[in-house]
């Protein structure tokens, strides 16, 4: 009975084959086109019915790859492989090859576990007089959203119950706002995600000291996010004091981070969960700062550095470099420290 209650709560999958998804993603097929697919799983788990994908791609360290034998005993009706491994496959499996079968398996399950579309207003969100809708059946706004005065949705935007939407904010095509997210004062790109509890655009914590008593420095910027964009549950992007914070296309930010007032973010970039950026701070393209990292005022990050976990930055990080630790250094420098103190621990 509760396989059975599982099941039905289980996300619903829509029924495909391996022809269509071939022809919808330019994919070689080797094996029978009319081979039914009712869901992806991973390989090792995979049923009759089931869709899996094997790969050898390292795109970062944190991608692990199995060993072959878990392809030649998956139990999946069809396989999601590169061309070097088709003779790993099993027989009678059907076979969809690409070199990229990691970004080919997102495609996939986009098109498998797609939501089902939802348009409307809910007569019981408070949608203001003066709120500009481009194309106003394309929208869907959830029970209890509040949309102020002034603000501008675009066409196929989603959302979604208790979130809230100020006044002069402009959410882009296609973007989802969900359930709780509270936004003012900010510029939303196209194609974002902003997930549940998410704050954009709330002043910074921004005092200067005036006769022994701290005294709040009005914020009139704002927030402009790009295109492509995931703002995880419960960020929070402060709006700028007198500059606007910013967010570059395509960059992922984990659920509890803390974006300060006129922070630049490049684009591309990863943001793990926990991650603090103080006011000024500067990251370059395709940079990524792991968990609970936080960096102070008015700090550089280059294009493509990383920054190690519960690292603590105190001084620009040149492009392209690792920096890790308390105060943060290079990778090898703090790796040589704490071989140092190993050493006089056991000496």
């Amino acid at each position: 009975m509760l396989n059975k209650i599982k099941s039905l709560l289980a996300p619903a999958a829509t029924k495909t084959t391996a022809g269509q998804l071939a022809e919808k993603f330019g994919l070689e097929l080797q094996g029978d086109p009319d081979t039914q697919v009712c869901g992806v799983a991973p390989i090792a788990d995979a049923k009759p019915g089931q869709l899996a994908f094997y790969s050898t791609e390292q795109n970062s360290s944190a991608f692990k790859i199995l060993p072959i034998e878990v392809l030649r005993n998956t139990r999946a009706s069809v396989i999601l492989v590169q061309p070097e491994q088709i003779e790993n496959a099993p027989k009678g499996a059907t076979l969809l090859i690409t070199n990229t079968p990691r970004g080919n398996i997102v495609k996939i399950l986009g098109e498998i576990y797609r939501e089902k579309p939802r348009y409307g207003i809910s007569k019981y969100a408070t949608v203001e007089r003066g709120v500009f809708f481009r194309k106003k059946k394309s929208v869907y706004v959830g029970q209890y959203a509040t949309i102020e005065r002034g603000a501008v949705i675009e066409e196929d935007v989603k959302i979604y119950p208790g979130a809230f939407i100020g006044r002069n904010v402009t959410i882009g095509k296609g973007t989802i706002i969900q359930t709780g997210a509270h936004i003012e004062n900010a510029t939303i790109g196209s194609d974002c995600v902003i997930n549940a509890g998410a704050v954009i655009g709330k002043d910074g914590f921004g005092y200067t000291r005036q006769n022994g008593h701290n005294v709040f420095i009005p914020h009139v910027g704002r927030v402009v996010i790009g295109n492509r964009v995931s703002v995880g549950a419960n960020t929070c992007i402060d709006r700028g004091a007198m500059t606007d914070t910013t967010v570059g296309d395509g960059t992922k930010i984990d659920n509890l981070c803390q974006i300060a007032h006129g922070v630049v973010i490049g684009c591309e970039c990863f943001l793990a969960s926990g991650v603090g950026l103080a006011g000024g701070v500067v990251v370059g393209d395709r940079a990524l700062l792991a968990g609970q990292v936080g960096i102070a005022n008015g700090v550089k990050i280059g294009d493509d550095a990383e920054i190690g976990a519960h690292s603590g930055v105190f001084r620009n990080v040149p492009a392209g470099q690792k920096h890790m630790g308390y105060p943060a250094g290079p990778g090898t420098e703090f790796m040589r420290h704490y071989a140092w103190i190993k050493k006089q621990i056991k000496g």
